[in-house]
């Protein structure tokens, strides 16, 4: 198979127009990422978003990352939050994903209980990072929401990922 390249130009200063935001987010869905949910509670209770920002940044201090929409209605609840948990989902959780991506209040359809700092966090997933805020970053119409690692607990399974606006799974032993 052949790799096709199609080329898009930026100018700098400029806003992007229809096109070039098409394009854009073409060649970002060619990078696959993992899929998590962050959740913490909110004014009115429990909060959860659907990811696939999520990042490592250091390890001494521990820190992570994720971004969100700032036009997002969910965002100021993450902006304001002093703790969240960020859980990084298996294969075995589309339904989940799509949970949380569709409302900030699916928590009816999880597996979830409250845990330490108040924090409502989902039970079956790969891992899950415990998190205090720690910084927040201008990401143009994005938050870059930096938090610091309190707990990590680790499960078992394969990750679900994210391509191309679908969600599939990897096979670790390449079956």
């Amino acid at each position: 198979m052949s790799l096709q390249e199609k080329m898009t130009h930026f100018v700098p200063g400029a806003r992007l127009g229809e096109a070039e935001s098409r394009s854009l987010r073409g060649a970002l869905s060619r990078f696959g990422t993992g899929v998590a949910i962050v959740t913490t509670q909110g004014a009115d209770g429990p909060v959860g978003m659907t990811v696939n920002s999520f990042s490592s940044v250091s390890l001494d201090p521990p820190l992570v990352l994720w971004s969100a929409a700032r036009a997002s209605r969910r965002y100021p609840h993450f902006a304001k939050a002093s703790h969240m948990a960020i859980h990084v989902l298996g294969a075995d959780q589309l339904e989940l994903c799509q949970a949380f991506a569709a409302s900030a209040h699916a928590f009816d359809s999880a597996d979830w209980h409250m845990g330490a700092d108040d924090l409502p966090v989902l039970k079956g997933c790969l891992a899950r990072f415990d998190c205090a805020a720690y910084a927040e970053y201008d990401g143009g119409d994005h938050g870059i929401l930096v938090a610091r690692v309190l707990r990590a607990t680790i499960g078992e399974g394969a990750p679900l990922l994210c391509y191309q606006s679908r969600f599939g799974r990897f096979d670790p032993e390449g079956r």
